[in-house]
């Protein structure tokens, strides 16, 4: 764990020690200093910020702060593509390539400045490490004992990127705007390897990158804590910014209610409606591309692996009752992998609560009732009060969700390694296009890949060929059409129930100005934020 720099006891030592403790919502109002921004959420679903393998909302959210990619997403249209450590791209004749000119007045938080050495050897690291995210590069055909071959330096300033899957360059550089595309600073990285790990040890609780800030420090399930990065071409005009774990939802509301935080996120629809008629504070709602889905292990056992069960589980979801009565604003019905917002979205709402139907289709089935399910889910709202909804119109069939609350780091560990039977689960794309969504729930030939389609245990071979073929469609209209097409073959039957399209409501400040939130779930940006 890095020591804490000169420039964080600006805030004072005393103002840390009762930001980080237990006790400190129950004191009197203490006012956030003018140079630091504190945000109470949860971050106990984060598993590592090195961005080759942080996959979570709270590391993702985190990415576009501490690094930069060559390119990335523009924060008000992700539509568009805008340059970022590259000042410049050209594709290449052959149509797999990409050269890109890098910025030469472009340095990391180290100091050191940013060679095309450090794209080399941040993309092969991120390939070789194989870790959750590492399907995003292997759509370019990079695999851990080619990806040396695709990537290489052309002079000083210049690299050049080759890829041999059947793709195009604007596909290419979708890809390159997901957060595991992120640079990070080979020299400062290499200095921490050990074991031939890449550095992967060091970067999960410390930053090498060029982002508007650094990582000072971080203590897992009680603060993220990062400071600016002066070297940066993202001035920001905060000194300081903490991420402090609050798991209780009432004490976040509490904290940025007496003012002694700046944000509060994940609050729920009563206390969102509680805190829109006070003063101090406001609510931005923005929309959001998070699409919620109960997630069933297909090879838990055969009762799970029945499409039947899956049938009957789309008519076991109150879906208005949740997205109406429960949520009230933060999420609306949806029920396909990709969001609105998303070319060739689907949105179609085909299901309801129909109790004799899921009944109808269990009993032809030959499936036996009472039946009981262990359902994890994260120990945090919304996901509780879905989980209880579940729980009750489940019942009505005879199927008990036995509920099992979890820390989310280790229900994220439970999923990835197929140690559950059923859990509710969230899904961000990584990057905007359609085959972000569609390489991750219609994509499983033989459990090879990192999916939310093997996490399930589902093998769809001829699925993935359809799906590869719809990344290498180049003629638009025909494109969207396949993922429509996609999107109606998983909705009718897989081991996936999509309920849930997220709308982030967000509490903050009245002084806050000039904070900027996009549609994918990485796009949040503190560099701009003022009092």
């Amino acid at each position: 764990m890095p020591h804490t720099p000169v420039r964080l006891r600006l805030l004072g030592a005393a103002f840390i020690a009762a930001l980080l403790s237990t006790t400190f919502i129950s004191t009197a109002s203490a006012a956030t200093p003018d140079n630091a921004l504190v945000v109470a959420q949860s971050i106990d679903d984060a598993v590592s910020f090195d961005p080759a393998e942080g996959f979570e909302l709270t590391t993702v959210q985190s990415f576009n702060n501490i690094y930069q990619r060559l390119i990335q997403s523009d924060r008000t249209d992700a539509t568009k593509i805008v340059p970022a450590l590259a000042s410049s791209w050209t594709a290449g004749a052959d149509g797999k390539s990409l050269t890109f000119k890098l910025d030469p007045s472009a340095k990391f938080a180290s100091g050191n400045p940013l060679r095309p050495e450090d794209v080399i050897f941040s993309l092969s690291r991120a390939v070789k490490l194989n870790k959750s995210p590492a399907f995003i590069l292997n759509e370019l055909g990079w695999k851990a004992d080619s990806v040396d071959k695709a990537i290489e330096k052309v002079d000083d300033t210049t690299v050049k990127l080759n890829w041999t899957a059947d793709v195009g360059p604007s596909f290419a550089l979708s890809l390159l705007t997901a957060p595991i595309a992120s640079i990070v600073d080979e020299k400062t990285v290499q200095a921490q390897v050990k074991d031939g790990d890449f550095g992967n040890a060091w970067l999960k609780l410390n930053s090498a990158g060029s982002g508007a800030f650094a990582i000072a420090s971080y203590t897992p399930h009680e603060a993220l804590v990062l400071q600016a990065n002066p070297t940066s071409t993202d001035k920001p005009k905060l000194e300081t910014v903490i991420l402090r774990n609050v798991p209780d939802v009432g004490a976040r509301r509490l904290l940025v209610e007496q003012g002694d935080a700046d944000i509060a996120r994940g609050l729920s629809a009563d206390q969102i409606d509680a805190l829109k008629a006070k003063q101090g504070v406001k609510v931005l709602a923005v929309p959001s591309a998070r699409t919620d889905y109960i997630l069933i292990n297909s090879k838990a056992n055969p009762t799970l692996g029945n499409p039947a069960f899956w049938e009957a589980a789309r008519y076991l979801v109150d879906y208005n009752g949740i997205a109406k009565d429960l949520l009230r604003g933060q999420s609306q019905v949806h029920q396909a992998f990709l969001p609105v917002g998303f070319p060739g979205a689907v949105t179609d709402t085909p299901f309801k609560l129909d109790v004799d139907k899921a009944k109808k289709v269990l009993a032809d089935a030959g499936i036996k009732t009472p039946a009981k399910v262990q359902f994890i889910v994260f120990n945090d709202q919304p996901f509780l009060s879905i989980a209880q909804s579940l729980q009750s119109s489940f019942a009505k069939a005879g199927i008990e969700l036995d509920i099992q609350p979890g820390v989310a780091s280790e229900i994220y560990a439970k999923g990835r390694s197929g140690k559950y039977e059923m859990t509710l689960r969230y899904w961000i794309p990584d990057y905007f296009d359609p085959h972000s969504n569609a390489s991750a729930f219609a994509i499983n030939r033989d459990n090879s890949t990192n999916t939310a389609a093997k996490y399930a245990g589902w093998v769809i071979p001829e699925l993935t060929d359809e799906t590869l073929a719809a990344v290498k469609e180049q003629d638009a209209a025909k494109r969207v059409s396949l993922y429509e097409d996609l999107q109606k073959k998983v909705q009718k039957s897989s081991p996936f129930v999509f309920m849930l399209q997220g709308s982030d409501q967000v509490v903050l400040s009245d002084k806050i100005k000039n904070y900027v939130q996009g549609l994918n779930a990485d796009q949040v940006y503190y560099d701009k934020v003022e009092k």
